[in-house]
Formats: structure tokens, C-alpha cells, sequence
């Protein structure tokens, strides 16, 4: 289940086609996936690409990007608190970010030019594309565990840019889950 939270208005919303239209507004694109290969969650990279294939393809010609791979990270990973100090800070790339949650979960933070900001909370059939130059960051949830198909058009998308406001650390990177009940405003 989708969860969008907008911290400073005090609300979240759940409702999947409020929440794509809320980001579109931003320019950022959310949209689920039906989980067509939910059985390769535990795929090698390679065969996940493989299996994935129309579905990447499609995406390619529509925005024309030509690089994908895939993150897969857990509390396992060598050094993960060093690779998430790079983008949980805010920042903004040169080209889209364009992300597909294959397993696990984790929050992604938007500030628009415009607006308060928003956390997404993306799982498994989620995929977001946040365009280019749009200030954001990323953490994990609490099992800190998340495998996502990245594209791109170039090597150097994924280089951050960081804008040094410090604004990411007045905000929460604990995700609240599908069980997660509030008496906050839910639409």
C-alpha cells in the first residue's frame, strides 16, 4: 500500500491516484506496477533484467534512457552506512531519477521549488521518476533493506549534487509500513 507524507501539513495520504496526482504537480511521476515476476525477488541481477525486459524497454523509448541496473542492499551490504551518507542528504542530479522497487522499502523525500515536502514511502511495484534538478533524498526503512531497477541515460546521473541546506535533518526516515495506524489526516 502506497503512503505519501506531507510532514509539515500534518497529513498522509494512501489513496494511489491521489498520491501520483499530488507528486504530478511536482513534476514527479508515481505510478504501481502490477508485480509481474513476484517469484525472482530473490534473482540474480541478471535475471531480473531478463525477466523485466518489456517492461525496461518501454521505459527506454518513452524517455530514452539507455543505462539500468539494479541496487540491492541490506544490512548485510559492505559499508551501507557510508553509500547512504551520499544520498541522504539532499541533492539533485543531473538527469531524472527514475526508480522501480522490485522488494523492501524506502523513503524517498521531494522539496518542490513550491510546497511543503513530501516523503514517499516506495515498495514493491512502485515506480517513481523525479525529474532532473528536483531537490531530494533517500533513506531505507528500519529493515534497511531494498532492491530497486535503476535508468538512466548516463553513467553520471547517479553523481549528487547536494545542495548543503541541512534540511533533511529535521525530518523523520523511519517508514511506518502497512500496519501503520494514525489518527493523522488519511485520504
Amino acid at each position: 500500500m502506497p503512503l505519501l507524507r506531507i510532514p509539515d501539513e500534518d497529513k498522509e495520504i494512501r489513496n494511489t491516484g491521489e498520491i501520483s496526482s499530488r507528486l504530478a504537480k511536482h513534476g514527479v511521476e508515481y505510478e504501481q506496477w502490477e508485480q509481474t515476476h513476484p517469484a525472482l525477488t530473490s534473482a540474480t541481477a541478471k535475471e531480473l533484467l531478463a525477466a523485466y525486459r518489456k517492461e525496461i524497454d518501454a521505459l527506454k523509448l518513452k524517455r530514452g534512457y539507455t543505462k539500468v541496473d539494479i541496487i540491492d542492499v541490506s544490512p548485510r551490504t559492505p559499508n551501507l552506512d557510508m553509500m547512504l551518507s551520499k544520498f541522504s542528504r539532499e541533492h539533485w542530479h543531473n538527469e531524472d531519477e527514475v526508480r522501480f522497487v522490485i522488494s523492501g522499502r524506502c523513503l524517498v523525500y521531494i522539496r518542490p521549488t513550491k510546497g511543503p515536502i513530501m516523503a514517499l514511502e516506495m515498495t514493491s511495484g512502485d515506480l517513481l521518476r523525479v525529474p532532473r534538478e528536483t531537490w531530494r533524498w533517500f533513506n531505507l526503512c528500519r529493515e534497511r533493506k531494498v532492491r530497486v531497477i535503476r535508468l538512466f541515460k548516463s553513467s553520471s546521473a547517479c553523481s549528487p549534487h547536494y545542495t548543503n541546506s541541512g534540511v533533511e535533518e529535521g525530518y523523520d526516515p523511519i517508514c511506518l509500513g502497512a500496519n501503520y495506524f494514525s489518527e493523522k489526516t488519511i485520504t
